[in-house]
């Protein structure tokens, strides 16, 4: 339940503030030393587009941090405002 979970955040997370992503691929899943998840995967099949999210568990299974590879697609730009 709970790696399911952090999934759907992820994937949810990734559709809603990045650009022309079709298909997302999870990978591994392990439990992050702050008591949350880290998930990693690939987008739309392209093994330079890869992406490692913490997942806070205990904060409402919410998006605490991202890491991602040079091709990973560009950031929504409605998205690039909220953040600045």
């Amino acid at each position: 339940m709970t790696i399911s979970k952090a999934r759907d955040t992820v994937e949810s997370y990734l559709i809603h503030n990045y650009r022309d992503i079709d298909q997302i691929e999870f990978d591994k899943d392990t439990n992050s030393p702050m008591g949350g998840m880290m998930v990693t995967g690939i987008v739309n099949g392209n093994e330079k587009a890869t992406f490692s999210i913490d997942v806070e568990v205990k904060n409402n299974f919410s998006v605490g941090g991202i890491g991602k590879r040079e091709e990973f697609p560009e950031r929504k730009q409605e998205c690039i405002e909220k953040t600045n």
